[in-house]
């Protein structure tokens, strides 16, 4: 086992804000005698391929310097592989835009995230495997459909320039156009799938998505479950009325929302849709969701 760690740094996370610091956040690691590799991405999807080359040569400990997408990324480099293989360990420098994935562990964002990697506190992590028309992704924070979906999809694809500005830009647009619709999901060993109409539906592993966002309070990262969250058809005025709740997890007392946690999650659905997949958003034939339980170690 490689003991060494492999930086992934996507220089573009944060609006370049990535670019900007991440080298002398490395070399404080370094200065503290970690033993600290670095690659820089050019492009989306080369921290996959950077992760999984270095997985087949022996690397087993990684650092996700950017957002939840290079993380998001990394993940998906390292399985299916290390499913049947040896664990390996993801720790964060948390220098992108969302960052959501830890604050199921702290507030206090870079700091806490260089502790953790210093101490060596490794804790178990559940990974999520999406199974779609086209093949799988795995991840550790959120995937949803919907409402969520669309405003990130907004976001990302006109206004992720603007930063947060460019999020509220992405709520308005999609409030302006809400649509509540229907994507058939199974629960489990239901003997139906719920074709009711709703505003978003959510399968987390973590807690929070969009920085601050508390999607899921009841989720937990390494309890070998998926918390199911659903929100049905609410009205525009009911959503500005509560949409702050989303932000407070108070939400799930709206006699529209409901939770339940699940093992296993199956779709039916006419076509694809948009996917908000840890902050990426994808185009996706969704067929099932299952939870890989502690396939990773998380550095928290």
């Amino acid at each position: 086992m490689n003991a060494r760690f492999l930086a992934i740094v996507n220089p573009a996370a944060g609006g370049g804000r990535c670019g900007r610091l991440a080298k002398a956040a490395l070399e404080k690691l370094r200065a503290t005698g970690l033993e600290v590799d670095v690659a820089e991405t050019s492009g989306p999807g080369e921290a996959t391929r950077l992760a999984r080359a270095a997985y087949a040569r022996g690397q087993r400990n990684f650092l996700a310097v950017g957002g939840d997408g290079t993380a998001y990324e990394i993940v998906n480099g390292l399985f299916p592989e290390a499913a049947s293989g040896e664990r390996p360990a993801v720790g964060f420098l948390p220098l992108g835009t969302g960052n959501s994935f830890l604050r199921d562990f702290s507030d206090r964002g870079a700091a806490h995230a260089v502790e953790a990697v210093l101490a060596g506190r490794r804790q178990a992590c559940d990974v999520l495997r999406l199974e779609h028309a086209a093949g799988e992704i795995y991840f550790i924070n959120l995937a949803s459909i919907g409402f969520t979906a669309d405003v990130a999809a907004a976001t990302n694809r006109r206004f992720k320039r603007l930063g947060e500005l460019g999020y509220i830009l992405g709520v308005l647009v999609c409030l302006a156009r809400l649509e509540r619709r229907s994507f058939p999901v199974r629960v489990d060993e239901e003997p139906e799938f719920d074709r009711r109409r709703c505003l978003f539906l959510s399968f987390n592993n973590s807690k929070f998505t969009g920085g601050k966002m508390l999607i899921a309070p009841d989720a937990s990262t390494s309890d070998g479950l998926i918390e199911y969250v659903r929100w049905g058809p609410i009205g525009r005025l009911g959503l500005l009325r509560n949409f702050s709740k989303l932000f407070e997890g108070t939400h799930l007392a709206h006699p529209l929302a409901a939770r339940r946690a699940a093992r296993r999650i199956e779709f039916a659905l006419d076509a694809p849709v948009d996917v908000m997949v840890d902050g990426e958003v994808l185009t996706l034939d969704c067929r099932r969701i299952e939870v890989l339980a502690g396939a990773l170690d998380v550095l928290v």
